[in-house]
C-alpha cells in the first residue's frame, strides 16, 4: 500500500509490505539535511552521504525484515525514496532533466549520468570486490540504485573507472548520483516554465 502528498518541491511518501514499513519525506530544495533510520548502519552512512549532495533534505523511517536480511528494507527504501522524487518534481517543468557528475574518493572514481526521462531505467558498471561491508550486501547497492531509478523515472548510469576499496566505490557511487540528482533536478531560469521536452512531456 502507498500514500503520497506533496507541497511545492517536496513530498511524503509511505509503502507498508508485509516484509517493510517505509515513510519517506523529500525536499527536492533543502540544504542537504538528513534523517535517516533504516536499521542497516552502512546504509545510512550511504543515504546521508547522498542527500548532503544532492541538497535535499531526506527523512527516511524504515522497519524491515532484518532477521532475514536487509534486502528488502534496502531495496524497498529505493522504491519510495524514488517514488517521492517522482512526486516532487510533479510535470518536471523548468529541470535541467540531463545531467551527470564523476566522484573521485581516493583511488575510486565512479562517473554518474542521468536522464530524468520518465523512462526509470538503471545500467551498472560496477565492480565492488568483496561480498559484504559490515552487515551490508554489497549487492544491495545495486539493489537500491535499481528501484530509485525505476520508481523515480530516471534514466541512470553508474560506471566505475578505477578503484579497489567496495567502501570507497560504493561511497563515490552514492555522491555522485546525489550530486547529479541535483543538477538534474535544478530549476533552468531560463526555461523556468517549459517542459525539457520536443514531446511537451515527461
Amino acid at each position: 500500500m502507498n500514500e503520497g502528498m506533496n507541497e511545492g518541491r517536496s513530498a511524503t511518501v509511505a509503502r507498508k509490505t508485509r516484509e517493510t514499513d517505509i515513510t519517506v519525506t523529500v525536499n527536492l530544495d533543502g540544504q542537504g539535511s538528513a534523517d535517516v533510520q533504516t536499521g542497516v548502519g552502512f546504509f545510512d552512512h550511504m543515504l546521508d552521504a547522498f542527500c548532503r549532495h544532492a541538497l535535499f533534505n531526506l527523512t527516511v523511517r524504515c522497519e524491515g525484515d532484518l532477521q532475514v536480511d536487509a534486502h528488502h528494507s534496502v531495496e524497498d527504501t529505493g522504491i519510495v525514496i524514488g517514488q517521492a522524487v517522482a512526486q516532487a518534481l510533479g510535470d518536471k517543468r523548468g529541470i535541467e532533466r540531463f545531467a551527470s557528475c564523476a566522484v573521485p574518493m581516493d583511488e575510486a572514481l565512479v562517473l554518474c549520468a542521468m536522464d530524468i526521462s520518465g523512462r526509470g531505467q538503471a545500467y551498472w558498471a560496477m565492480d565492488i570486490p568483496i561480498d559484504a561491508i559490515a552487515t551490508f550486501d554489497t549487492q544491495l547497492a545495486r539493489e537500491f540504485f535499481t528501484a530509485l531509478a525505476a520508481n523515480a523515472g530516471i534514466t541512470l548510469h553508474l560506471r566505475q573507472f578505477s578503484g579497489e576499496n567496495a567502501h570507497h566505490l560504493i561511497e563515490a557511487a552514492f555522491k555522485a548520483c546525489g550530486r547529479a540528482l541535483r543538477q538534474a533536478v535544478a530549476i533552468n531560469p531560463r526555461t523556468a516554465d517549459v517542459v525539457p521536452s520536443t514531446k511537451g512531456a515527461l
